[in-house]
């Protein structure tokens, strides 16, 4: 038996426990530069506020709904998510972080064998994880992560739950008519793309997928489509995903601007952070890139059409944060001084293990050995983002167009001068 523990309006829910007037208010989190919502509390879900609604749309409203919004604070997700995990290790050996805000585990085979014991499991972790941590989740336990997705779903949205569903222990008859009502976009990995595609064959439903022939969906579509029938089935078919954040065919790094580049020793500097940030999520994953596309662009509210780019394929596949700034920098002859460009990034491409690629010697350079990226991404983590950095990558003053968050709120378990102070 497979379970799935998932966060409760993960951003929002983490904000409450440093802030805990934000609780039975509306509430909505912001993406970077407070574009747009990427979170938002089931008290603004129920007033229309859904994921993709742009601020600036809402803000002449705020006051009027008693709407809180606040700026994305990675530092505290991220510090808060390692503490849910680290909880969640307390019930089983064998956890599996699928992403911030959650993760699979295996139910011990004693446990496993009575579906009271699972419900039991479920309710310990949902009460323990509220009680130590301050966090809402829902546990959906399964015979595969497929179903024990969609068992965490239905615990979410059918309030005689509670917030724990077992698969096994409900009503067969019950399920098949909750598959039977549901999309197959309901589904783990069903993207919309996918879900026409499955249309035209006539799979529009969860348990026309189950019910579907595995040859004849490997044929049509691919093994992973065919995998997850399988699943549905109660047939477990998907590994186990240690890192899934590893990319097997592209990383890309972009962001828009907080404030315009005009010139080209902006986009230089731009270009050197993007670089190296790519550099140390290649590293984090043990993987080299062979190609580099650089990239820049400016608003597309403007009537002017600039989108300059340009590949590079690298000598070898590396991941020197050297190596891939110099490849970045090839882009900056076609960046225009005085032109307003609203975005830059670095795509990297051709992606393969870096244990399998060993260049010779005589290609190899000197810096590559020293771990250039580790070092910086260690001092980052230690002393923040904006201590150190690799040329132009590191100059000062930092860059003006850096990530506007206006509504930050405080960084409260990993900042000192930030802290929580609690009074009697």
């Amino acid at each position: 038996m497979i379970g799935h523990v998932d966060i409760n309006s993960a951003y929002v829910s983490f904000e409450r426990i440093v802030n805990p007037r934000l609780e039975n208010r509306p509430c909505v989190v912001l993406s970077n530069n407070d574009g747009m919502v990427v979170a938002s509390s089931k008290e603004a879900k129920a007033i229309g506020l859904d994921l993709g609604k742009p601020w600036f749309e809402l803000r002449p409203h705020a006051k009027r709904l008693d709407l809180t919004a606040l700026s994305s604070n990675y530092e505290l997700y991220q510090d808060c998510s390692n503490r849910v995990m680290d909880v969640l290790s307390r019930f089983t050996p064998d956890l599996s972080i699928y992403s911030i805000d959650e993760a699979f585990f295996e139910v011990s085979p004693r446990i496993a064998k009575d579906p009271e014991a699972m419900a039991a499991l479920g309710r310990d972790i949902k009460d323990t994880l509220r009680r130590l941590i301050g966090v809402p989740v829902c546990v959906g336990i399964a015979p595969t992560r497929t179903l024990a997705k969609l068992s965490n779903k239905t615990a979410k949205k059918i309030a005689a739950f509670d917030g724990v569903c077992v698969w096994p222990a409900t009503r067969p008859k019950w399920r098949h008519a909750l598959m039977s009502r549901l999309p197959v976009s309901e589904v783990w990995g069903i993207a919309s793309r996918l879900e026409r595609r499955l249309a035209g064959i006539g799979i529009t439903t969860i348990a026309d997928l189950a019910a579907a022939d595995p040859v004849l969906i490997r044929k049509a579509f691919n093994v992973v489509v065919m995998r997850t029938a399988l699943e549905l089935r109660g047939m477990p078919a998907i590994a186990a995903e240690e890192d899934r954040t590893g990319k097997k065919d592209q990383l890309i790094v972009s962001r828009s601007f907080s404030e315009k580049v005009t010139t080209r020793d902006g986009m230089r500097q731009a270009l050197s952070i993007y670089a190296q940030q790519a550099s140390t999520r290649l590293m984090k994953h043990q993987q080299v890139a062979k190609i580099l596309t650089a990239f820049a662009g400016i608003s597309h509210y403007t009537e002017q059409i600039r989108y300059p780019s340009q590949m590079v394929r690298l000598p070898f596949p590396t991941a020197d944060p050297v190596e891939l700034t110099r490849a970045a920098h090839r882009l900056l002859p076609q960046i225009e001084e005085g032109v307003k460009w609203a975005r830059a990034g670095v795509m990297l491409t051709d992606l393969k293990p870096a244990a399998v690629i060993q260049p010779l010697e005589l290609f190899r350079h000197a810096h590559e050995d020293a771990g250039i990226a580790t070092i910086i991404d260690q001092v980052q983590k230690k002393a923040g983002r904006e201590v150190l950095g690799l040329g132009w990558g590191g100059m000062r003053p930092g860059p003006s167009w850096q990530m506007h968050r206006g509504m930050l709120s405080k960084r409260a378990t990993t900042h000192w001068d930030e802290l929580i102070v609690a009074r009697a």
